[in-house]
């Protein structure tokens, strides 16, 4: 699977439908094998429009959809929701919007602390064994929750916010790399600007801040993945050609030195 995946949060799925069309297609000609979606954009919008666009899928792409938020709040509005029922729910919701008859991997989008973790993992389990669900990934975890968690399922992926100006998970990122468990950063490259720094090492290597940033967490682990979002041709264009970017040990030196505690 290629390294670099695409978020499709950013998608409009309304009056620029053709325009976020265009970008879904344009990511798959440009190589991208994943591409990162849930039931909480759009309920199930999302979904759907990447259905739109991309069916019947290249053999080589995962669309992986998360599950477990819901607008099931006093007032109807979303919330934190991984009852089994609600999790059935949504898996079913998402096979009929994605066309497929199994989602090659599905993603808790949080820990609901209001049902037990067994009863999480246990039906994405069950969902698994039933042959709707390929493997199981976690979001926004702590290394507590990624070991429980393991324990009542295997889980090949953990997508927590992450990037070289934001390293509150780097604890997870470590258990991620011991474990050979795929490591999904998002929201990867919003805060490059913020860096002076950054922006001194995209003006040596002719590169953008961002692409630089894309190529830190390239560099940074062999299990990260970057799932970068947009909603324009020319800045996923963008994105993707950080792959290209190739930084040496002091520049990525610097980098590491960006936020305190970071290892080179």
């Amino acid at each position: 699977m290629r390294r670099l995946g695409f978020g499709a949060m950013h998608l409009p799925v309304d009056s620029a439908r053709d325009q976020a069309i265009a970008v879904a297609r344009r990511a798959v000609e440009l190589g991208v094998t994943l591409i990162d979606t849930a039931h909480l954009y759009g309920g199930g919008a999302n979904e759907e429009l990447l259905a739109s666009a991309l069916y019947p899928y290249p053999d080589e792409l995962v669309i992986t959809t998360k599950v477990g938020v819901a607008r099931t709040g006093p007032g109807g509005e979303w919330r934190l929701d991984a009852r089994p029922s609600i999790l059935r729910e949504q898996v079913e919701q998402a096979l009929r919007r994605l066309r497929v008859e199994r989602i090659e991997l599905l993603q808790l989008h949080r820990i609901d602390p209001e049902t037990p973790l067994a009863d999480q993992l246990g039906t994405l389990r069950e969902l698994q064994v039933a042959g709707k669900v390929g493997r199981i990934g976690l979001s926004e975890v702590t290394v507590d929750e990624l070991t429980r968690a393991r324990e009542l399922a295997e889980i090949v992926s953990v997508q927590n916010r992450y990037s070289v100006l934001d390293r509150e998970h780097e604890p997870v990122l470590r258990v991620c790399a011991e474990a050979g468990i795929a490591f999904l950063p998002w929201r990867p490259v919003a805060p490059a600007t913020a860096s002076r720094e950054l922006a001194g090492v995209a003006a040596e290597l002719g590169a953008t801040a961002a692409q630089v940033a894309l190529a830190w967490l390239l560099a940074r682990s062999p299990v990260i993945l970057p799932i970068p979002g947009t909603g324009r041709i020319a800045h996923l264009e963008e994105n993707v050609a950080a792959a290209e970017v190739r930084l040496s040990r002091e520049q990525g030196e610097r980098l590491d030195a960006l936020v305190e505690g970071g290892t080179s």
